[in-house]
């Protein structure tokens, strides 16, 4: 599930601890001591959604820039120490968010936060740096978008159900404005958003928070406040009022597929009760092997290879509700599609039962107590929801607010939000695809 993963009881949360640095770097603290190691995170509150138009792809981009050397230390030195002491590494770019993480023993912390810290302020960017790493990026997306119908029709899709806002755009850029970024877009980006007081560090695992805290002081709290940045507005996406298909066609393409989505509420755009709905919602129809769609779909017609549903809930705009589903054997994807289609309406229009529903809540429940095991995976729901919106409050909070909701909530949920007339279709298949 894409939400804020808690615990199911008070005595099984660990006390997190919250607190800010004089500079603005919000820290957040997870003590775990089931194992000597430590998970280290930063999260920007800046990701693709927030380029500006034209510069599609700069906030991934500036996230392999983030791996050069600096003023204090050579290209590639900060990771050469983590190999060396058997850390690991890495880093990601969202629509929201970009972040930087390491996993090391916890006598090497202090190393860690003076990398970070280090490369927050001090990066060495000219041309002979910008131009590689630019190259790099291209063969990225040669690689992962071009040479992949499944990927050049998810963004064709997504730039379809996203009318107005940035959502539409692929976290990785257009390839014609990737080719144009250059030296002064990367210095521009980095001295608007990579500041302290525009990011979270999480550190989890075997540590106290009086630890962190100094340590972060004597690394962290000596980087420089940047300048105050303007609230994350961004364009609004209009009112849908019609249904648009995407059909894609490719030689490369064994199996058909098909997906339908939904322009929804996030957990930071819902009104109360309506975000945890929907995640129910998705968990209902298709969020595993328990769920409606799986049951009807794969177990009693046979019908579809793979078939579920989600809801991308941590987002700080709205975000999407997606269905999808691929065939088996001699069946179609519109045969799937209708299979679907029909479990959706038995929903909106017969509600569930409270059977169901309690079921569901016991998978969520048991979901979050398995999310306690993974320090990394701990890390990401607390750095997610607080860069798009919520607090640590939200993630402590989250269990009781989803115990809170109704059937008649989840009913109304999918009435509302999954109208067939507002939703985007698209079907992949084969080039010699015979249609039914």
């Amino acid at each position: 599930m894409a939400v804020p993963l808690a615990f199911a009881t008070a005595e099984e949360a660990p006390q997190v601890e919250h607190f800010t640095l004089d500079n603005g770097l919000e820290v957040v603290v997870i003590p775990d001591r089931r194992a000597p190691v430590v998970t280290q995170m930063v999260w920007y509150k800046v990701g693709s959604a927030d380029e500006e138009p034209g510069k599609s792809g700069i906030a991934h981009f500036f996230e392999h820039l983030m791996f050069k050397g600096t003023s204090n230390h050579g290209p590639g030195e900060f990771s050469a120490r983590i190999a060396e002491i058997g850390g690991r590494e890495n880093a990601f770019t969202s629509y929201d968010y970009t972040a930087y993480f390491q996993q090391v023993a916890p006598g090497e912390l202090k190393t860690m936060m003076e990398f970070e810290a280090d490369r927050m302020r001090n990066l060495i960017l000219t041309d002979d740096v910008i131009g590689p790493e630019r190259d790099v990026i291209i063969e990225e997306r040669n690689s992962r978008v071009e040479n992949s119908p499944e990927s050049l029709h998810g963004e064709e899709v997504n730039a379809t159900l996203y009318q107005n806002h940035p959502y539409r755009f692929p976290v990785i850029g257009w390839m014609q404005e990737i080719e144009q970024l250059n030296r002064e877009d990367a210095t521009e980006f980095y001295d608007r958003f990579y500041a302290p007081n525009n990011a979270v560090l999480v550190v989890a695992g075997d540590v106290d928070a009086a630890t962190v805290r100094n340590l972060a002081e004597e690394t962290y709290g000596l980087v420089e406040r940047g300048p105050d940045l303007s609230p994350r507005i961004r364009p609004v996406e209009p009112e849908q009022n019609t249904s648009r298909i995407v059909e894609m066609s490719d030689p490369r393409v064994g199996v058909a597929s098909y997906s339908k989505r939904w322009v929804v509420p996030s957990y930071t755009t819902a009104e109360d009760g309506e975000a945890e709905a929907l995640d129910l919602l998705s968990e209902i129809l298709g969020g595993g092997m328990r769920s409606r769609i799986y049951q009807e779909l794969i177990v009693r017609q046979g019908i579809a290879s793979s078939a579920g549903a989600y809801y991308q809930g941590t987002s700080l705009d709205d975000t999407a509700f997606v269905v999808y589903g691929s065939p088996r054997g001699d069946s179609t994807i519109e045969e799937v599609e209708r299979a679907i289609d029909a479990e959706i309406a038995k929903v909106a229009g017969e509600g569930i039962s409270e059977d169901e529903l309690a079921k569901a809540k016991k998978r969520a429940t048991r979901s979050m107590i398995f999310a306690r095991d993974d320090q990394s995976g701990m890390a990401r729901i607390y750095g997610s929801t607080l860069t798009t919106g919520g607090t640590v409050e939200d993630v402590l909070e989250w269990p009781e607010r989803i115990d809170a909701v109704s059937a008649d909530d989840v009913k109304r949920a999918a009435a509302r939000y999954l109208d067939q007339r507002r939703s985007v279709t698209g079907y992949l298949r084969p080039e010699k695809d015979d249609r039914s």
